[in-house]
């Protein structure tokens, strides 16, 4: 599932996260959210969001 509609992410899930310095490669990034940080009910690029261990980036993938 695409990280692109805010309704689908909500704080304690798991998802995988593209951080902006790894925005050219591509690289992945496992983690749970503690925060959503875009306030628009959808985004092209995916929602942006806080991990639990701090780091901030764009939800590419959900973890069911």
């Amino acid at each position: 599932m695409t990280g692109q509609q805010r309704s689908a992410i909500r704080p304690g899930i798991e998802v995988d996260i593209v951080l902006k310095q790894d925005q050219r490669s591509g690289k992945l990034t496992r983690g749970i959210v503690k925060d959503l940080l875009t306030k628009s009910p959808n985004h092209p690029h995916g929602i942006k969001v806080r991990l639990e261990d701090g780091q901030v980036g764009r939800v590419k993938n959900i973890i069911n």
